[in-house]
């Protein structure tokens, strides 16, 4: 994918910051979307696929920053970087147990901004670059498209995120704490019967595939790839 396909939405209820932001992502050859509060947000997101970098102001009339930010991770992992005058640290944790990427705070310097903007870009375009093909199970990482045996199956976030960790690591035994740790991250909440309802549902969805993924009885779970047949 091309720097010019990337377009990065900029949600920001000040035009000076919002123009400021927008014209920093075009130098980077980026194509900003702008949205004046959380709605616009929102709609700009959902109403189409193309976007690459979420760039959110916190304090917006209408739905706030912390609450768009609720609403995208219940659906995407769009990468997120929050944008406030908030200068302090319980706001910055809260942020990212949110489920944000990075956190600046206004003013910022111009030179950390945009390898912060680019950091993101770059680990989200090598998170999703990647088309998954294990005996039967098609991932296409950028659509988050999941294909069992040439069926496509409807995952959840998490059930998606679950599928791709459990291929990416074949045979290793995993166990719930790391899957917590690795899927789950920070903004988790619940307890370890969290991740086998999640592995119950995933296997029921994955049909005979499922039985692919192995309880290890006192350890966790591992899955069983091609790569672990040659």
């Amino acid at each position: 994918m091309g720097r010019l396909a990337i377009k990065v939405l900029i949600a920001d209820d000040d035009p000076a910051y919002r123009d400021l932001v927008s014209d920093i992502v075009s130098k980077q050859g980026y194509e900003p979307v702008l949205a004046a509060d959380g709605d616009e947000a929102l709609e700009a997101l959902w109403s189409r696929n193309d976007i690459g970098l979420v760039i959110l102001d916190v304090m917006m009339p209408g739905p706030d920053g912390w609450e768009v930010l609720k609403i995208i991770r219940e659906r995407s992992d769009v990468p997120i970087i929050m944008l406030t005058a908030l200068d302090d640290e319980r706001h910055e944790i809260h942020g990212l147990k949110g489920g944000a990427n990075d956190y600046v705070s206004k003013p910022f310097s111009y030179e950390l901004f945009v390898a912060r903007i680019n950091t993101a870009l770059r680990a989200s375009i090598k998170k999703k670059s990647a088309v998954i093909d294990d005996g039967g199970i098609l991932v296409e990482q950028d659509a988050r498209k999941v294909s069992v045996d040439g069926r496509q199956v409807q995952l959840n976030r998490k059930e998606y995120d679950l599928l791709v960790y459990f291929l990416q690591n074949g045979r290793t035994v995993l166990s719930r704490d790391r899957l917590i740790d690795d899927v789950w991250g920070l903004d988790f909440e619940g307890d370890v019967r969290t991740v086998d309802t999640h592995v119950k549902t995933l296997r029921a969805k994955l049909g005979g595939h499922g039985e692919r993924i192995r309880t290890v009885w006192g350890c966790g779970y591992s899955m069983e790839t091609e790569s672990d047949k040659r």
